[in-house]
Order: C-alpha cells, then sequence, then structure tokens
C-alpha cells in the first residue's frame, strides 16, 4: 500500500490534496509506482474521463436519494454513477484504492459534473474524514425526511427484503418499543438521529459545502428543490416543470426527459404498516429534541412533528 504525503493528484480538470494521513493503493490492474504520482483519469476516444466525483450524495437512507440522483440525471451536465459504491464506507472496497474507485465511476465531458450516491455514508463514522482527505472541495448532497417517516420507510424497506428470501419479521411495534419506551437500540431510530451524525460532517466540512434538501418537498413539489441543487452545484437552469408529471397510479411524480418518460422502481413509494397511534405520538416525541438540534446545528427547519 502506498502512503501519499501531501501530494497533489490530478483528477480530470481538479487538483486535489491528498493529506499526509491518507493511504492509497492502486488496487488490482495497475502497478505500484513511487511518489509524486499522478493519478491519470482512464480516457475514452471520444474524449470523455473517468473521474473522481465533483459531488457525493451521502444520504440519508430512505431519504429518497435514489429520486434525488434520477432527478438530477435530467440535467445534460450530469453524469452519474449508475450504482452504490460503498467506497468510503465498506472495508472490503476502500481496501482496493482510489483507483479502483475512480474506475467505478462514469465516462464524462470536461464540462459535466460526476456525482456518486451512496446513502449509507451519512451514519458511517469514517465516511468524513475519508472524502475529506482525497478532496476538501467536494460538494456534499444530504437529502433529509421527517425522522419518523424515514423509520417507518427503513422498517418497510427491510421487511419486503425479508419477505423475498422467505424470512420472518417481526411486527413493527415490537421493533419500535422496548420496555415501554422507543427502542434506541433499533438501527432505523438511530440513523434519524440526523444531528448526531450531522456533527461529525461538520468537523470537516463548512454548512457551505453541504446542501440539505428537504426529501418530504422533493415528494411534493420536486421542481423547487431540484432548482435549489442547481444552483448549489453552480449548474445552468435547466430542469424545468416539463421534466415532471404526477403520476395517478403511483401516487407520485414520474419524470419525462427528451419524450421519454420514465418512474422509479415499484419498491418506491410502497405503502407503511399500520402502527397504534400510541406508538406514532411516542415516535414524534422522541424525535422532537432530536430535531430541534438539528435545526440549531444548520441554521434551518424543517416543516416535521
Amino acid at each position: 500500500m502506498l502512503s501519499a504525503s501531501n501530494e497533489l493528484f490530478t483528477f480530470c480538470s481538479m487538483w486535489i490534496l491528498v493529506h499526509s494521513s491518507v493511504q492509497i493503493k492502486p488496487g488490482r490492474g495497475h502497478l505500484a509506482s513511487p511518489y509524486p504520482v499522478e493519478i491519470q483519469p482512464t480516457l475514452h476516444p471520444n474524449g470523455t474521463k473517468q473521474c473522481f466525483p465533483q459531488t457525493i450524495i451521502i444520504g440519508v437512507r430512505k431519504g429518497g436519494t435514489r429520486a434525488l440522483i434520477e432527478m438530477l440525471s435530467l440535467h445534460p451536465d450530469i453524469v452519474a454513477a449508475e450504482s452504490e459504491v460503498h467506497f468510503f464506507d465498506w472495508e472490503s472496497n476502500f481496501e482496493k484504492g482510489l483507483y479502483w474507485y475512480i474506475s467505478q465511476m462514469p465516462f464524462s465531458y470536461p464540462h459535466q459534473i460526476t456525482v456518486e450516491k451512496t446513502p449509507a455514508y451519512f451514519t458511517s463514522s469514517k465516511v468524513p474524514e475519508r472524502i475529506y482527505q482525497i478532496n476538501s472541495d467536494t460538494k456534499l448532497l444530504l437529502i433529509l425526511r421527517d425522522p419518523t417517516e424515514r423509520v417507518l420507510s427503513d422498517y418497510t424497506q427491510v421487511f419486503y427484503n425479508r419477505l423475498q428470501k422467505h424470512k420472518h419479521s417481526q411486527p413493527i411495534e415490537t421493533v419500535l418499543i422496548k420496555n415501554g419506551e422507543i427502542n434506541v437500540d433499533y438501527k432505523a431510530i438511530n440513523r434519524s438521529l440526523y444531528y448526531i451524525h450531522m456533527q461529525k460532517w461538520l468537523k470537516y466540512f463548512p454548512l457551505t459545502h453541504i446542501h440539505l434538501v428537504d426529501g418530504d418537498q422533493l415528494i411534493r413539489d420536486p421542481l423547487p428543490e431540484m432548482k435549489k441543487v442547481e444552483k448549489f452545484l453552480s449548474l445552468s437552469p435547466q430542469i424545468n416543470a416539463s421534466n415532471f408529471y404526477f403520476n395517478k397510479t403511483k401516487g407520485f411524480f414520474c419524470l419525462r426527459d427528451n419524450g421519454r418518460e420514465r418512474c422509479l422502481h415499484e419498491s418506491k413509494g410502497r405503502a407503511h404498516p399500520q402502527v397504534a397511534p400510541t406508538v406514532l405520538a411516542k415516535l414524534y416525541q422522541f424525535f422532537h429534541q432530536p430535531n430541534k438540534r438539528l435545526f440549531e446545528l444548520v441554521g434551518r427547519t424543517f416543516d416535521w412533528h
């Protein structure tokens, strides 16, 4: 494994300072070489390159990250990785090195922005520092929704995943409540304590580098939220009302791009399980103070209970 020593690396048109604590290895298919060394982007005959993403959607899980990246991809100056790469949070991938990570990116023209989406990044304690060490100028997109609704969506996804594998699932009340109180050991609860995770990101990135997307608003009226994202990424205003249409059957907005219409996968927008009103009230009450701490931390409020 190669150890960087405050060397400069060029990722497409960007120069990136890699701090001395960063450990980088070439990964399979690349020869090791002594430092200083430039990480050269993979070139395509048509002049496109694979780049380190200038923008990363860091989360949050079940917050609407898939909708966000699909809507962002409507812009001609955006190219997005096809799948969640899990480079910064999975040790098995991180050990493959930066060369491997860049090889997972789409080919782009010099004027385009490469975007990667892995919603698990937000709650992983190692990820903020790892991204910062490679490129402290990375722009981060974080989409948040009502934490109670996010918990219910989290449970619903796991429930259907287990159902497809013919595995048993516990009723939602039994995982939400423990000894009469909210079960703080339930991972879905922890993921919705946004302020805890946000504090870790703010140790490395200023708020000017992190744009918070209102996930609930994105569902109700996507265009205003996407205009804010365009502005944050310094993109020309290309996404417009004609790119969206409401699908009454699915109950949410779908996309229209150059005459083609597409909707999110059927796994999106699933109905949440029925929860006893007393349990739901307890859940809303539980998140009241954590929500307040997040609002103070980021200097804005959301329309949550």
